[in-house]
């Protein structure tokens, strides 16, 4: 006989949340190895004596880690998710019949937490890996990624031109070169006039195919900025549109894919200019759980040399390979270090003149020969054609350059280059689209860093009920040697 269901909307007089919820349930295992109890007393002094309640500290940072493990960034999303949720409601510590807070609640609150509070956490959930044997701390892949920001292109406003104020000292009027403190919404004039003239002598964009686009818009960093989030950047990733985005950096432990550290940066800058902040911070969370570290994994926009010598000074091998317009050495030119001067085959010096800048703002050595020595040189038409007198221009950071050089072409480093793509790769790949980091629910810098770090927890809270110790099972058998001659006499007569 067929059946069917009829279902009756009555009221459960006898029900407990707790019997609903499996003991192997995610939020479950989740709670009972979280123990976020601390962030009462690192909240207490953010609130008054008096008034109302606020929303519990524990309950909201539940609150962000479900979001990210449901790779739900909306707040509002958020908490329709959690009503309809046993499990969540479990974990959040809430009856089916107590409503949850106002997403305006969790939005200002989080903006009245300030970053470090959020490091606080990851710090916690860290040192939980730590203690589980998740990390093992000797070597650490870093990279970055671009976060799409919680503004539009379509938005964007051209920056006011800006003069300095005028001031009178002593009835003269005086220049002074400080400039108000609304940057974002103006730049320089000057600067302005030059992006100007670089627009009208490009013209319109070209599209795709090769074809005018007179509507387009020409905007940069320089000229243009968002009134919705200020802070955010344009940036241009090979292949994808452009967008106004943050930086994601962070370092990953090649043991068991942990992050060790996480970090929103702005966009238009390069990711060479964030390593030595990155490393200092990754270094003293290591040394405060006891963790060495010995090597740095990155890949070359990373390479710098001042990159190179700063981690030699701090004592760390840097497996970053070099640019490819570096040069080891240079052909027909050998390098006098004692006299810290280049020799041509000709048998002249090059000495040391000065040193430079580069267009990237890096440092360079000039080596230069006298003028005499290259106009009645016999070679000097293979040498250097089209100018007077040969010049050669090094970095300054040369020694450390040339043995980052070394270290990339040799079996080590290319084993390592391995390492870099099999751990931090992976580890982009599942944050940014799975863990809400695919676009920012926050505005501005400070709020970015909240949010990825957020992520980062959520994503090493994973990794940590994942784990499970394995306990090595073996059973020994004692023979007495009563019984091992019998034993022996019996294999042997068989």
């Amino acid at each position: 006989m067929q059946g069917q269901k009829q279902f009756t909307d009555k009221v459960v007089v006898r029900f407990r949340l707790s019997e609903r919820v499996p003991r192997h349930n995610l939020y479950r295992r989740l709670d009972e190895v979280l123990d976020l109890r601390f962030l009462y007393e690192e909240t207490q002094a953010l609130y008054s004596h008096t008034g109302q309640p606020s929303l519990d500290p524990v309950v909201f940072f539940k609150l962000l880690l479900v979001g990210r493990l449901e790779n739900i960034a909306s707040d509002r999303r958020l908490l329709d998710h959690c009503a309809m949720r046993l499990d969540i409601l479990l974990f959040l510590g809430y009856e089916l019949d107590e409503e949850l807070p106002w997403h305006s609640t969790v939005s200002r609150t989080r903006q009245l937490y300030p970053a470090t509070l959020f490091e606080h956490l990851f710090d916690r959930v860290f040192h939980l890996c730590v203690a589980q044997g998740l990390v093992a701390g000797e070597t650490q892949a870093i990279d970055s990624a671009p976060v799409k920001a919680n503004a539009s292109l379509d938005s964007l406003c051209e920056k006011q031109e800006v003069a300095p104020p005028v001031l009178t000292v002593a009835g003269q009027p005086a220049q002074t070169p400080t400039l108000p403190a609304a940057a974002p919404l103006s730049a320089p004039a000057h600067q302005l006039r030059r992006e100007a003239a670089r627009k009208a002598k490009h013209g319109p964009e070209t599209g795709a195919l090769g074809g005018k686009r007179p509507n387009a818009r020409l905007v940069s960093n320089k000229t243009h900025y968002s009134p919705s989030d200020p802070e955010a950047r344009i940036s241009i990733k090979p292949g994808k549109a452009r967008a106004l985005n943050y930086l994601c950096s962070l370092a990953v432990d090649p043991a068991k894919g942990v992050i060790s550290h996480i970090q929103a940066d702005l966009a238009d800058s390069r990711d060479s200019l964030h390593l030595p902040g990155l490393i200092e911070r990754l270094q003293s969370r290591l040394l405060t759980n006891e963790v060495p570290l010995r090597e740095v994994v990155a890949d070359t926009n990373y390479s710098n040399g001042f990159n190179y010598a700063f981690l030699e000074q701090r004592g760390l091998t840097g497996w970053i390979p070099t640019s490819k317009l570096y040069k080891p050495s240079i052909e027909g030119f050998t390098y006098l270090p004692e006299e810290n001067a280049y020799q041509c085959r000709a048998g002249k010096l090059r000495p040391f003149r000065n040193y430079g800048s580069t267009p990237d703002g890096g440092w360079q050595r000039n080596y230069r020969a006298d003028y005499k020595d290259c106009t009645r040189c016999p070679l000097k038409s293979f040498c250097t054609p089209g100018a007077p007198q040969r010049k050669i221009t090094r970095t300054a950071f040369d020694v450390p350059y040339s043995r980052a050089w070394q270290r990339q072409h040799s079996r080590q480093g290319r084993y390592m280059r391995r390492v870099r793509q099999s751990t931090v790769e992976p580890a982009l790949g599942q944050l940014l689209p799975h863990y809400g980091l695919r676009r920012l629910g926050t505005k501005g810098q400070a709020g970015a860093h909240k949010t990825m770090l957020l992520a980062a927890t959520a994503y090493n809270l994973k990794k940590l009920l994942k784990h499970r110790v394995k306990q090595p099972q073996s059973m020994a058998l004692v023979i007495q040697p009563d019984h091992l001659q019998a034993t022996n006499s019996l294999f042997w007569r068989a």
